[in-house]
């Protein structure tokens, strides 16, 4: 069932976590990438989200932002990914990837035929500088954990770069 989350004060920074469903690596080429990015790159212009940190991986996304109605602006991000992953899975023809989705949909979700994301994206609100600097540690170093990349900076997609060499990356951070 949908979980609803209170965001106790929503001019805080949260670290946020969105997974696949059954964390299915759906995220394996450049483009499925970009379905993110271009999301989240849409709402960062509307200015409903401040971005600060971020890592998006095969199988799931962490986020550090900061945004007054963060809960539908999740919704919107993972609902327009969601449907735009879907269109590119079918024009590329991925029909293993589409029969998991399928598949692994929850029974009471009756309005679609698939099922990308796994309900909720748990956020955490920051609460001291502590928390800040182990969340951007965590971010940042998940796709070494997960052995994509011997060194946090090497992996494209995420905001390591930008924190170690001041190098943009494929999303641009709202830190001031």
């Amino acid at each position: 069932m949908r979980t609803r989350y209170k965001i106790l004060n929503p001019e805080a920074l949260h670290f946020v976590t969105s997974t696949t469903v059954n964390w299915i690596k759906i995220f394996t080429e450049d483009k499925y990438y970009n379905i993110l990015t271009d999301s989240i790159k849409f709402y960062q212009k509307q200015k409903r989200l401040r971005l600060v940190a971020y890592v998006f991986l095969p199988d799931h996304f962490h986020l550090l932002l900061q945004s007054d109605e963060l809960c539908n602006v999740m919704k919107l991000i993972k609902s327009y990914s969601a449907k735009q992953k879907i269109r590119q899975l079918k024009s590329d023809g991925k029909e293993s990837i589409l029969k998991l989705l399928k598949e692994n949909k929850k029974e009471y979700k009756t309005g679609r035929t698939y099922q990308v994301w796994q309900e909720g994206f748990q956020p955490k609100t920051i609460m001291s500088e502590y928390m800040y600097s182990q969340k951007i540690n965590y971010i940042h170093f998940n796709p070494v954990k997960l052995e994509l990349v011997t060194d946090p900076t090497e992996w494209k997609y995420s905001s390591a770069e930008y924190y170690v060499k001041n190098k943009a990356g494929v999303l641009s951070l709202d830190l001031d």
